[in-house]
C-alpha cells in the first residue's frame, strides 16, 4: 500500500529488478519520472505523516531526502547492473 501521490513498493521493486540495459527508452524515462515524482512527494510529506510501509520504502530506496545512494542502487552496483 502506498500513500497518496507515492509510488508503491511493488512498482519500485519491479523497476529496480530489471537492469537499465534491458529497458526501452520509454521504460527508462517512465522510471526516471516516477522516481523523481516519488522523491518530491517524499520530501514534501512530513515524516510524522508517512505510513510505516512508506517509511520503510524510503529507507530502502534512498528517499530519506539526504541524497544518499539507495540500497537498491548499491545492490545494482555490486552486481554490475548500473548503466
Amino acid at each position: 500500500m502506498s500513500d497518496t501521490g507515492r509510488q508503491s513498493l511493488t512498482d519500485k521493486a519491479g523497476a529496480a529488478m530489471k537492469p537499465d540495459s534491458e529497458k526501452t527508452y520509454l521504460e527508462q524515462g517512465k522510471d526516471m519520472l516516477a522516481g523523481k515524482s516519488d522523491s518530491a512527494a517524499s520530501s514534501a510529506q512530513p515524516q510524522s505523516q508517512k505510513s510505516f510501509t512508506q517509511e520503510a520504502g524510503d529507507a530502502i530506496s534512498g528517499n530519506s531526502n539526504e541524497n544518499q545512494t539507495s540500497m537498491a542502487d548499491k545492490a545494482k552496483d555490486a552486481l554490475g547492473m548500473q548503466k
